[in-house]
This record gives structure tokens, C-alpha cells and sequence, in this order.
């Protein structure tokens, strides 16, 4: 009996180590691959830093530009332009909306932008940030 239940103790602990390291290998893997820089414009460096590591949330334009610019600059994957013509479908159906596609990612856009360390009030951040640059 007391050598099953030192086989399930070390199971289960090693289980608990085992979740910790898969939790680390899926936040690497969801971390954005780079950035999109068109020239003549500025060109926002694709950063992954996490406000949980700084105590501090990030800024509209920080989120923007460490989860948001590499598509939304380019247009890529049918990422709406930081233009008004590409928004004039989007922005008629609500703020709600428009921080519930951010938050919960919509056609070919992840979650968060891909970037899941984000939090919800962050993203709403950036979609805000991002409706002024247009308007």
C-alpha cells in the first residue's frame, strides 16, 4: 500500500511539472513570428511583452503595435487597413462587436491578435486606439 501510494504521489507531481512546461511550449508557440514594415512608413517592431510581467497594462498603441500592425498595416490575410474605406462594414456594428472579434478573433485573426498573454482591457485598448487612428 505504501509503495502505491509513493508511485501515485510522484505521478502526480510529475504531472503538476509536466502542465507548467506544455503551458510555456504553447505561449512560445502562439508568440507572433515577426512584423510587416512598409517603407515610408514607421516601421513598429512585433514585441511580445506581456503586461503580466510588468505589473503595468499596455497602452492602446503598445498593443497595437506588438499583436496588431504586422496585419492591419499590410492588409494581410484580409485584415482591415488602418483606413477609414476598410471600416466602413465594421464600424456600424458597434464598439461590442468590434472588442468581441479582438478579444475572441474572427475569420483568419487569432484571438488577441495571436498574442494571449494579452488582457481583455488591453485589446479593447488597442481597438479603441485603432478607431481613432481612423476616424
Amino acid at each position: 500500500m505504501k509503495k502505491l501510494l509513493a508511485l501515485l504521489t510522484i505521478v502526480a507531481l510529475g504531472g503538476v511539472a509536466w502542465a507548467s512546461v506544455y503551458e510555456d511550449q504553447v505561449r512560445d508557440r502562439l508568440r507572433p513570428a515577426g512584423n510587416v514594415c512598409i517603407a515610408g512608413e514607421e516601421c513598429v517592431t512585433a514585441t511580445v511583452a506581456a503586461s503580466a510581467g510588468s505589473g503595468e497594462p499596455m497602452s492602446g498603441a503598445d498593443v497595437y503595435g506588438a499583436a496588431c500592425a504586422a496585419c492591419h498595416t499590410s492588409g494581410a490575410l484580409n485584415a482591415p487597413r488602418l483606413v477609414g474605406e476598410d471600416w466602413t462594414d465594421r464600424l456600424p456594428k458597434g464598439t461590442d462587436t468590434l472588442y468581441s472579434s479582438a478579444i475572441n478573433g474572427i475569420g483568419t485573426m487569432p484571438a488577441k491578435g495571436g498574442n494571449m498573454s494579452l488582457s481583455d482591457d488591453e485589446v479593447i485598448a488597442a481597438v479603441d486606439y485603432m478607431i481613432e487612428a481612423i476616424q
